[in-house]
């Protein structure tokens, strides 16, 4: 379908950011995301680093689905960090469940298309194998309930999207050999797709600032996680080296990954329709120079 006349086409790779929304998400989080020049939001709908998982303000609710809808900004939840599906300790593995069923329940109630969650790791001295079989346990029937949402409200009903983390500790999944086994656990599940942050993956190990390294890194993603699983890309620069196993998030260009492998990654066909969403350092002024150069690497 061709646009309307004065209709702006939509970016094929909207470049935004996560966005706060202390304060209300369409109050704070919509304006914050329209003065950095962000095509794309991510929010959180909990306290990332608590187990609390407040209920919507329905208001505020239906005005931020009202202004993504309105100014075509695709939307994401980012669930807490505290989530571990791979936790030896029961208390923390149903108090996981209990929090991410929250952040798809609010992410579909505010119009988000997808909801990150990191991959977890194995504790307790188990087997990764043993964690990774409880995690999958433990999403199937959070997918199901997913499906069940289909045609239910006017929303779209979001994707669990699995962001594989920088290979620190007992990690389920880090590099990208690893989703295989992760997709395997969860029955290779329509309704989930891959964030990949490109800091997490270069302090895995994959040499994204080699010449040809993102699209090597691509290529396997496509070929282990199959065509269409990428569905958000964490666009970060790293503090730390390659291999480095360390979460250390720079600003786009100023670190160890570097801008021409960003611009690799935005040529590169696993990408197109992909939102990339930054997590960097800095307020307004430093966001929106890190989601203006990603635009003029987009270019």
């Amino acid at each position: 379908m061709q646009p309307r006349r004065n209709e702006v086409p939509a970016p094929r790779r909207p470049i935004g950011g996560h966005v706060p929304v202390a304060g209300g998400l369409a109050a704070v989080g919509v304006r914050y995301a329209r003065s950095i020049g962000a095509e794309a939001l991510q929010v959180f709908v909990a306290n990332p680093r608590g187990w609390a998982t407040p209920p919507g303000v329905p208001a505020q609710d239906e005005a931020f689905a009202a202004a993504c809808a309105e100014e075509g900004l695709p939307a994401y939840v980012h669930a807490p960090y505290l989530i571990n599906l791979g936790s030896h300790n029961a208390d923390t593995a149903a108090r996981s469940v209990v929090s991410l069923r929250h952040s798809l329940r609010r992410a579909h109630a505010i119009g988000a298309l997808g909801v990150v969650v990191h991959t977890g790791s194995a504790t307790g001295g188990r087997p990764r194998e043993v964690a990774l079989a409880q995690a999958g346990r433990l999403l199937l029937p959070l997918l199901d309930e997913l499906d069940a949402w289909e045609g239910r409200g006017a929303g779209p009903v979001p994707r669990l999207l699995l962001e594989p983390t920088a290979g620190q500790g007992f990690s389920l999944c880090s590099l990208v050999a690893d989703l295989g086994p992760y997709l395997a656990a969860v029955g290779h599940h329509p309704r989930v797709g891959v964030c990949l942050d490109t800091c997490h993956v270069f302090a895995a190990g994959h040499d994204l600032a080699a010449p040809g390294g993102a699209t090597a890194t691509l290529d396997a993603l496509e070929r282990v996680a199959g065509p269409g699983r990428l569905a958000l890309v964490h666009a970060n620069d790293s503090k730390a080296g390659v291999g480095s196993r360390l979460d250390r998030h720079e600003n786009v260009g100023a670190g160890a990954v570097g801008a021409d492998a960003f611009g690799e990654l935005l040529r590169h066909p696993a990408t197109e329709g992909v939102p990339f969403v930054i997590e960097t350092p800095g307020g307004v002024e430093g966001h929106a120079a890190d989601i203006a150069r990603l635009k003029s690497l987009r270019g």
